[in-house]
């Protein structure tokens, strides 16, 4: 019989113990670094939801394969452990490994990118979104409408807008150099993309002959939520679909720091040989040789084993269910949250809860800093910080002012998770007292990583 107590479906064997501060130490912190939770030490952090990137806790059989890491320069073991582990998932004729995923958008958008080009995604992540304007191109967002209402009921929100594709591929698809999909839309709330949805996508670009690649640093959650969700795919394991998934695409990206379980690693993978070509001898001159790519014999090792976990059932059933329930309980308490709940994060509408606060004074950095305030809690705003300021200089709300609470996999119990609520309660219970910010200095791009700033009074 099913029980509704959410067990992690592992022992632990080994603990980091963190320092537990004052709120007094907290304040004191946050204002020496500009309230940028970014700059924060991380030894001065309770909980750290930052990112889900790179941060979770590698398993026993993963420590053991780094036993094995062989750490020839050319044509290594590991190298082809991790070959056969990537391509069990996503048979790709060509695989190039990069130290993460940002390297393998940098070679890829060097390749494809440049002035008057544009590129079409669900919703492009920041960094993916800087490489891309990087290099001059134009990034463009197709999120279907439904994306854009937080808290709106949705099985599938983090689909693109098929219509809204196929008349930007007639319009100009002479500057289309790739369709990219976003699985699951990080920068929507963490939302999953349909089997069906992305069929339609390949169908698209099938019609007007554009190659259609995968940002697929979540795919096995993106998977799951297909498996729970959509119709007939209940009887199919998370890799049988994973494997359509990769069937329907020309190449992906990939951040093995998310749902590969490693703490470091990626990989640009595709089949048109022309440009695997062009973007290897791009990886020799950035990363390394083509058979290590910038890491580490034990990190390909690492990436190899967390493949074969991060499909495992148990797993996902516990990962889904356990994000779920942080979710879940905000709403219980009347904190507005996107809906329905990602999987890998827990999205917090600022601008719905603090109405007082205007877009362009950051509702969302407001948030962030005072969860750190009050309970030590660091996630990361996703809103107008992240994605206000224009190639052009200028500054516009974001469609959306979220902060981001993303859960480490395999690193936090339910008590954390339920500290988490008791504080997340406690700042809304004084939203009212929540001030603005303004940015006091900023770098050219990417502003939300070094940005310092003051706070409004």
């Amino acid at each position: 019989m099913p029980f509704r107590t959410i067990i992690e479906p592992f022992r632990i064997h080994s603990v980091e113990p963190f320092r537990i501060t004052t709120e007094q130490e907290r304040g004191a912190a946050i204002r020496e670094v500009g309230f940028n939770l970014f700059s924060l030490h991380a030894a001065d952090v309770l909980i750290d939801l930052l990112t889900d990137s790179g941060t979770g806790a590698m398993s026993r059989d993963q420590w053991a394969a780094i036993q094995r890491g062989d750490e020839s320069y050319a044509g290594s073991p590991s190298w082809y452990a991790f070959l056969e582990a990537v391509q069990e998932l996503f048979p790709f004729r060509h695989v190039i490994p990069t130290h993460q995923g940002r390297a393998a958008e940098k070679i890829l958008f060097e390749v494809l990118g440049g002035p008057g080009k544009v590129v079409p995604n669900n919703t492009h992540f920041d960094t993916t979104r800087a490489n891309v304007e990087f290099t001059g191109a134009e990034a463009v967002d197709l999120p279907i409408p439904e994306a854009l209402e937080p808290a709106l009921e949705h099985p599938f929100k983090g689909n693109m807008d098929l219509d809204a594709l196929d008349r930007l591929l007639t319009d100009r698809v002479g500057d289309v150099p790739v369709v990219f999909a976003t699985i699951t839309n990080n920068s929507g709330g963490g939302q999953p993309v349909s089997l069906e949805n992305l069929r339609g996508i390949r169908a698209v670009c099938g019609r007007h002959h554009v190659p259609f690649f995968l940002d697929a640093c979540r795919f096995a959650e993106n998977a799951w939520f297909i498996r729970e969700r959509e119709d007939c795919q209940g009887d199919r394991t998370v890799a049988e679909i994973v494997r359509e998934i990769a069937s329907l695409a020309d190449g992906m990206t990939m951040s093995a720091k998310k749902d590969p379980l490693a703490n470091i690693g990626g990989w640009l993978a595709l089949n048109d040989d022309e440009l695997a070509d062009r973007c290897r001898t791009l990886l020799i001159l950035t990363e390394g040789f083509p058979t290590y790519g910038g890491l580490a014999g034990r990190d390909l090792e690492a990436i190899a084993q967390g493949l074969k976990e991060a499909v495992a059932h148990d797993y996902l059933r516990y990962r889904i269910r356990s994000t779920e329930y942080l979710g879940k309980a905000l709403l219980r308490d009347g904190i507005p949250v996107v809906r329905p709940i990602g999987g890998h994060a827990v999205y917090l509408d600022a601008r719905e809860l603090l109405p007082h606060v205007p877009p362009l004074e950051y509702p969302g950095q407001a948030l962030a800093v005072a969860l750190y305030e009050t309970g030590g809690i660091r996630g990361c705003e996703i809103g107008t910080v992240m994605f206000g300021r224009r190639p052009d200089g200028s500054e516009v709300p974001a469609p959306m002012d979220l902060v981001r609470l993303a859960i480490p996999r395999r690193t936090y119990t339910q008590s954390h998770v339920d500290y988490v609520i008791e504080v997340c309660a406690a700042v809304a219970e004084r939203r009212d007292e929540l001030r603005g910010f303004r940015i006091v200095s900023e770098p050219s791009s990417l502003r939300h990583f070094t940005a310092r700033f003051e706070r409004l009074e």
